[in-house]
């Protein structure tokens, strides 16, 4: 079947004391470096921690989906 695309999905938790923004990009940077045909992602949760009444860290939880190679 030609232009066929079949996906894994994996769950990892990025955290930032900056931003959401940041967490997901730390999650995303440091799955890359292992994982190959990272095509998207899913945010599934956002938590933190509060410290002085005020955010003081980001944990968002995300699925990756990664493309499996096809065979030639």
């Amino acid at each position: 079947m030609t232009g066929s695309k079949i996906y894994a999905k994996t769950e990892v938790v990025g955290t930032s004391e900056q931003s959401v923004s940041d967490a997901i990009n730390n999650a995303i940077a440091t799955a890359s470096k292992t994982l190959r045909h990272l095509e998207w992602f899913e945010v599934i949760e956002v938590r933190g921690s509060i410290r002085d009444n005020k955010p003081s860290a980001y944990q968002v939880t995300l699925k990756l989906g990664l493309r499996y190679e096809t065979g030639a």
